[in-house]
């Protein structure tokens, strides 16, 4: 007889394999873009790695808002309501309209912002260019993530993968192009990067937007049946919920951004190695975030269908696939520091030895800490399915700033340690809000389950 985590690990895959599958891909147009731009030097990959860092974890912070489209969608569909799913979707779009306006400024004003937070004037300089020709990627990519959300929430994303695999390619071609001159394309360096990417992410828009309008089984849900009015009481309740969601993704990407910003105080050489190993740290991290939204769309489901043991199941069967993956990844790391610091900078650069030798030193500590890191996404997210949003803020706040920031600052200045202290600070945040929010879960949905024994 097949066991309940069998059944549902089932059920999960077919949404969660499509879905690492597009993170990787999505991700992978951030990486080569860094490839692209690293011929030119290590201050500039340390200046479009640091601002597309910094702008990625923007736009993940707006899409803590935004991903109640897929909670809403999810339990909507759970409950067989496919009207308040489309509902959901169409006041998704509104929200991501909304916040795509102060995204735009930010990244537009990103060069003074860095100067603002004590970074080396030459990287700012170098980061401006491209970032104010990157500012178009906001609206495209928060519309994105709002109709990828619904999409996910109702299992279909298949569409989410093709699309996203498509673009990766189309990004290389448009960033080598733009930036070297290849190919009958204008040789516009640094800004050439950001105008690849947001063209790509405005591509990915447009086929995704088709993909739905196209789909017999998806017009049932009214996404095209009117203008797109405002639905105020569905839009406060994404900011009720989203809201807490954002600054709890705040205070995460906040973490990694506090420590590239640091990094840079630290010293260029500093910076460049953070940069190579965020290139590698994203990789365990996306397919972490792919198995979360998985996670998510289960839980969701589940409540909507009034079984809040399924929903347990669910959260806890994506924990535990999580962490089993992840801990595969260890050996990667470890074993290639040194080649993954070639793909980024090249040894011939006269600041390579430097720099390889941080990230060799760094990779030990990043190695154990990709597992936690996965884990506490997936709770997260699995908490969200749930819409328990504000507790897991203030963990987060806890673990990411209290013990990561707070103790990373102490190891890395005071003590010495320079880059080693802030993964280390990094590391121990990390694992604390991992083993609170996955705690967090366990009993809430515990609590669930005896309330309908009970009842």
């Amino acid at each position: 007889m097949t066991s309940p985590a069998k059944v549902e690990l089932r059920k999960l895959l077919p949404i969660a394999l499509p879905l690492v599958a597009a993170y990787l891909a999505e991700y992978a147009m951030f990486v080569t873009t860094k490839l692209v731009v690293g011929s030119l030097g290590f201050k500039h990959l340390a200046a479009v790695g640091l601002s597309g860092s910094m702008t990625f974890e923007l736009m993940v912070i707006m899409m803590g808002v935004i991903s109640i489209t897929g909670v809403l969608a999810a339990q909507a569909e759970g409950a067989g309501d496919k009207a308040t799913a489309g509902i959901a979707a169409r006041q998704g779009v509104v929200v991501a309209i909304i916040l795509s306006i102060p995204l735009m400024a930010v990244i537009w004003n990103i060069g003074d912002i860095f100067l603002l937070l004590g970074q080396d004037p030459e990287i700012a300089a170098l980061a401006e260019p491209y970032a104010r020709a990157l500012s178009p990627i906001a609206p495209a990519a928060l519309i994105f993530a709002a109709l990828r959300d619904f999409v996910a929430a109702l299992a279909r994303t298949r569409s989410i993968m093709f699309i996203t695999l498509a673009a990766v390619g189309l990004n290389w071609g448009l960033a080598e192009g733009l930036v070297h001159g290849r190919w009958g394309l204008p040789e516009m360096g640094l800004p050439g990067a950001g105008i690849a990417t947001a063209v790509v992410n405005w591509f990915m828009l447009i086929l995704l937007v088709v993909y739905i309008y196209r789909t017999e089984a998806l017009r049932g849900y009214g996404l095209f049946k009117s203008r797109l009015n405002v639905d105020f009481k569905v839009v406060a309740e994404f900011f009720r919920l989203g809201v807490p969601i954002a600054g709890l993704v705040a205070v995460e990407a906040g973490l990694f951004m506090a420590v590239g910003l640091l990094s840079g105080v630290i010293g260029t050489t500093t910076l460049a190695a953070h940069q190579v190993l965020m290139g590698w740290i994203g990789i365990p991290f996306v397919i972490a975030l792919a198995m979360a939204e998985a996670s998510m769309v289960r839980v969701a489901f589940q409540i909507g269908r009034c079984d809040p043991k399924g929903a347990r199941l669910a959260g806890t069967v994506g924990i535990a696939l999580g962490a089993s993956v992840l801990t595969v990844l260890i050996a990667a790391p470890l074993l290639m520091a040194e080649q993954f610091t070639q793909l980024f900078i090249s040894a011939d650069d006269p600041g390579f030895a430097d720099v390889s030798a941080i990230v060799i030193q760094l990779m030990m500590i990043a190695a154990i800490f990709q597992v936690f890191d996965g884990i506490q996404v997936i709770a997260a997210r699995s908490l969200r399915g749930v819409k328990d949003t504000l507790a897991p803020l203030w963990i987060g706040a806890f673990g990411y700033w209290v013990m990561g920031i707070g103790v990373g600052w102490v190891l890395a200045f005071p003590m010495g340690y320079d880059g080693a202290g802030l993964w280390a600070g990094l590391a121990l945040g990390i694992v604390t809000s991992a083993c609170l929010l996955t705690w967090r879960f366990r009993s809430i949905t515990g609590r669930l389950v005896d309330r309908c024994n009970l009842g």
